[in-house]
């Protein structure tokens, strides 16, 4: 039976992507069922989601015991790993690509977050990972560092969709729509057919009010306090602004005509951290068409529940964001220093995940040798 709350956010033109994926997910029909009633139509993954999956019950254990007696480097196993969870997930998703034009459908799959500074070897391993998956509905997820910008643009250009994470600011991310028109130009130039080319922006949103607030509550004043929680969503509305900005040029309209489709926001990091804040409030006041929203499955069964759909809450908003942004400026928030901080820890916290997937392979690796 489909729900009526994701219901009216898909028919608001918001596409529901759940932010998880394990063995055990797809095995157990999870995610199947989650695309017919839940309206779940693309998925992304990350180091912290594998190192999770990894880590609970035997469901790896049989094709760890394979790559044992393969003799694999842990590396290759940890690629091996989420390569078949990532293949699997893109097969169950083909349908959904194909009767959406190729718009939803679609798989994320990371790079190593250890490149993150290293444009050379990102583009490497995008290109490796683009093979090794072999599915048109794969995206490659590519952070946007300031190293990672570059490496957008000539994935892009060599015909492969791309998931560009860990987005917080909105110079940043207009600095991702210039790399994505440039990776479409450069897609053009190549002689690849853009229609079959995507990408998303992951503007993350919770962990912006998250270290907003810690700094508010520093602050202590009343104009401070009255700002708590109002940060993330302004930022999120003001991407949204700049998205249409960036997508009603005729250098755009150029690569349209060609067939490209544009760049859509992906709103990220949905999940509330703060126990005073509504558990659906990175949803429901952050719709409008054509984004993503990729939710943990905590999320998707709030807004499932008790999700509160009203039609577009961004548009309209753009005065009042910009007032709470000179607001938070004028209370003492550094809003530069913040999105400097959290793309630092988010690059960060992929590594930590990273390394500890690979420990956790290492491991299972040796307790079946």
């Amino acid at each position: 039976m489909s729900n009526e709350a994701l219901e009216s956010l898909s028919d608001a033109g918001v596409s529901v992507w759940l932010d998880d994926l394990s063995r055990e997910r797809l095995r157990s029909g999870n995610l199947a069922e989650l695309m017919s009633a839940h309206h779940v139509v693309g998925v992304t993954s990350n180091p912290t989601i594998f190192d999770k999956a990894l880590s609970e019950g035997e469901a790896y254990d049989e094709q760890v015991a394979e790559l044992v007696s393969r003799g694999v480097s842990v590396d290759e196993a940890v690629r091996m790993l989420t390569g078949y969870d990532i293949r699997w997930a893109a097969d169950l998703m083909r349908p959904t690509y194909e009767a959406t034009d190729r718009v939803d459908g679609r798989v994320s799959l990371e790079v190593d977050p250890r490149l993150a500074r290293e444009t050379e070897r990102t583009i490497a391993e995008a290109k490796a990972l683009w093979w090794l998956v072999d599915r048109p509905n794969l995206m490659i997820k590519i952070p946007a560092t300031s190293e990672g910008l570059p490496a957008i643009t000539q994935v892009l250009g060599q015909g492969i969709s791309v998931n560009v994470t860990l987005i917080f600011s909105l110079d940043r991310y207009r600095q991702v729509m210039d790399a994505f028109m440039e990776g479409m130009e450069l897609a053009r130039a190549n002689g690849h057919d853009l229609s079959r080319i995507q990408s998303v922006a992951s503007f993350f949103v919770s962990r912006v009010d998250a270290e907003v607030d810690k700094r508010l509550k520093e602050i202590g004043t009343d104009e401070a306090t009255a700002l708590l929680g109002k940060a993330a969503i302004a930022n999120a509305r003001l991407a949204y602004q700049a998205h249409e900005q960036a997508f009603d040029t005729g250098e755009w309209r150029a690569l349209a005509d060609l067939g490209a489709k544009p760049q859509r926001p992906l709103w990220a990091s949905t999940g509330v951290k703060a126990p005073e804040y509504d558990d659906t409030r990175y949803v429901t006041q952050l719709v409008a068409r054509e984004t993503v929203n990729t939710m943990p499955q905590a999320t998707l069964d709030a807004v499932a529940d008790h999700g509160d759909i009203e039609g577009n809450t961004i548009l309209g908003t753009y005065q009042a964001a910009h007032e709470d942004f000179a607001a938070l400026e004028a209370a003492g928030v550094n809003l530069t220093e913040v999105f400097g901080v959290l793309e630092e820890e988010g690059v960060q916290k992929f590594v930590d995940s990273w390394d500890s997937l690979l420990k956790g392979v290492s491991a299972k690796l040796q307790s079946l040798a």
